[in-house]
């Protein structure tokens, strides 16, 4: 089992104590398992053999005790200086911790054209400021299983972001959320081959899906029809419009259209225990990049945009950065390392990690020796993955919530009631959700 604290650090050109000391938590998202402690120590000796004045000291936790340690050394006065890679359901556990970097970065001229803007505006915080800067990202976008649709004899969706779908008689179609619902009950199929737009449809015996979104919550769901949170601008609990409108439209497509996996088929084998898009069964299958890190494709496919909502498009985003707590004694230090990290240290810490750099000049050479390396005998447009960027979810799906726990309990039991029941009513259940929520929120204060 790993420690429960590892330190390590390198100072080698001079006495250590001369030196301003920054120390480095890892353990809430990636660097907590033991093959990356050397990989990570070695860009600890880069940045220290790099410069005089700073000696950079690692401190790596295992992640199921990360959140406890770091909780501690907070409360105790005796918090790091700089805290990464974490995600946002990591960050936004420690709401309030992390330091405004605005300031730093007026003062140091640190230049955020380097990155999307879109990603510099991800990590701003209306009431905390910039809490971070952008380094590993992992947008999401549309997997496609083109034999599906070469199968079922209709045209694979738009290239590109904007473009309007044509079908088989050559009419334009707005790429929105209706247009995706009639091409995917046309590929939702049952065993004797009849798709759900027809009368006798069998829907006990469904052996493939037209449209899914893998190992998706209540919050992540709903962020198909746009950005959202459980919380309004005054903390109290709310259920945004926009996430009831897309469970209303989830729901039916899982329980009524029959062209999105519900409960029991999703964690079925057919749909290879909850890895829809590998199974083969299912032809659009919105998830991020990291799935296609891992993913086991056997068959010709392709990625495509996000559909837009009422006008709106959302591909809802994950990503990796590193922030400054607001106890750090060397805030200034603690940046010029931070700095480090982003830019001559980022290229080793992103094979360490895994991940598309924020940085994007990185991007495109990046993207080709990904999906080469992966997926040798596919062509894969990976400017879906770029152009994706600009419309990450903000607020994010991951964000803030009061009694995050509790919270995440109670949504996940309303999503396990919407998956895996065919006779309520979403409106009623959304109902007693925000009911429960305020109820925690108010307990919360």
């Amino acid at each position: 089992m790993i420690a429960a604290l590892m330190s390590f650090s390198c100072a080698k050109s001079a006495p250590a104590a001369k030196k301003t000391q920054v120390r480095w938590f890892v353990g809430l998202g990636a660097g907590s398992d033991e093959p990356t402690f050397a990989p990570q120590k070695a860009v600890v000796d880069k940045f220290n053999a790099s410069q005089n004045e700073i000696e950079l000291v690692l401190e790596i936790v295992d992640n199921s005790q990360a959140y406890n340690t770091l909780a501690t050394q907070i409360s105790g006065g005796n918090a790091p200086d700089i805290v990464g890679p974490v995600g946002i359901r990591g960050r936004d556990s420690f709401k309030g911790t992390w330091l405004d970097l605005a300031p730093l970065v007026e003062k140091t001229k640190y230049d955020l054209t380097q990155f999307d803007n879109s990603m510099v505006e991800f990590y701003r915080d209306k009431n905390e400021g910039l809490v971070g800067l952008p380094f590993a990202i992992y947008p999401s976008f549309m997997y496609v299983n083109k034999e599906l649709f070469a199968e079922a004899g209709i045209p694979l969706p738009p290239k590109k972001y904007g473009e309007q779908y044509v079908d088989e008689n050559g009419k334009k179609w707005p790429w929105n959320y209706d247009t995706v619902k009639m091409l995917a009950r046309k590929l939702s199929v049952d065993s004797k081959g009849r798709d759900s737009t027809e009368a006798d449809f069998d829907s006990a015996s469904m052996v493939q899906w037209g449209f899914g979104q893998q190992w998706g919550d209540a919050r992540s769901w709903g962020t198909l029809f746009g950005p959202g949170s459980f919380t309004d601008a005054s903390g109290k609990a709310q259920i945004p419009a926009n996430w009831l409108a897309a469970w209303n439209w989830i729901y039916d497509g899982m329980w009524k259209d029959n062209f999105i996996p519900n409960g029991p088929y999703g964690s079925s084998d057919i749909l290879g225990g909850g890895d829809w898009f590998a199974s083969g069964k299912i032809a659009m299958d919105h998830s991020h990049l990291w799935y296609a890190g891992f993913a086991q494709i056997k068959f010709d496919w392709d990625i495509y945009p996000m559909p837009e909502w009422n006008g709106k498009t959302t591909a809802k985003m994950h990503a990796d950065t590193f922030v400054i707590t607001k106890q750090s004694k060397n805030p200034d230090a603690a940046f010029k390392v931070l700095s480090w990290l982003l830019g001559e240290g980022s290229s080793d810490l992103l094979k360490i990690y895994g991940g598309m750099p924020a940085r994007k000049n990185l991007q495109e050479g990046f993207l080709s020796e990904f999906f080469a390396t992966k997926f040798p005998s596919a062509s894969i447009d990976a400017s879906i993955v770029v152009d994706s960027i600009a419309y990450a979810d903000n607020p994010n799906h991951e964000g803030w919530m009061p009694s995050f726990q509790e919270t995440t309990t109670r949504y996940s039991d309303f999503w396990n009631v919407l998956t895996n029941e065919p006779s309520i009513s979403v409106n009623a259940e959304a109902d007693k959700l925000k009911a429960d929520l305020e109820k925690i929120f108010a307990a919360a204060k």
